[in-house]
């Protein structure tokens, strides 16, 4: 048996491109280029029929090391809290004031992004602090 060695992680939502743009300013990720013969996504979208138009966009580490994030529409909207969600971990190794300082100062350039913060989990005897966001579509994600 082979081992898995790529994984992509898959979002449902209601506006592909904007949530994929927006993890794309989050993680430092790239959108790839449209599909071969058309100059721009929306040459490529209007090319489409109008009920597959802006269904889908996908980006990507550009260093390869990160999962590809793909984004599809869905007709219903979000109703629960996420099963899954993405740590983002702007503080590996930082502890204390100097961690708390880090997460803020993430917050702050992805609260700007449109980002909603939700909540500060402060640090306890087992865990440092993390920040509980919420993207532009509303699904949760930590700052860690």
């Amino acid at each position: 048996m082979s081992s898995i060695r790529q994984v992509q992680v898959t979002f449902d939502c209601a506006e592909p491109e904007r949530v994929a743009r927006f993890w794309c300013e989050v993680l430092g990720y790239v959108a790839p280029s449209p599909p071969e013969g058309f100059g721009t996504w929306d040459d490529y979208n209007a090319s489409l029929p109008p009920e597959d138009r802006d269904a889908w966009f996908a980006c990507g580490d550009p260093s390869g090391a990160g999962p590809r994030l793909f984004f599809q529409r869905v007709p219903e909207g979000k109703v629960v809290k996420n099963r899954v969600h993405l740590d983002v971990r702007v503080g590996t190794g930082l502890v204390g004031a100097e961690r708390l300082a880090t997460l803020e100062a993430e917050c702050t350039r992805l609260v700007a992004l449109g980002a909603v913060r939700e909540r500060l989990l402060p640090a306890d005897e087992e865990n440092e602090s993390c920040i509980v966001m919420r993207d532009v579509e509303g699904n949760e994600f930590c700052l860690d």
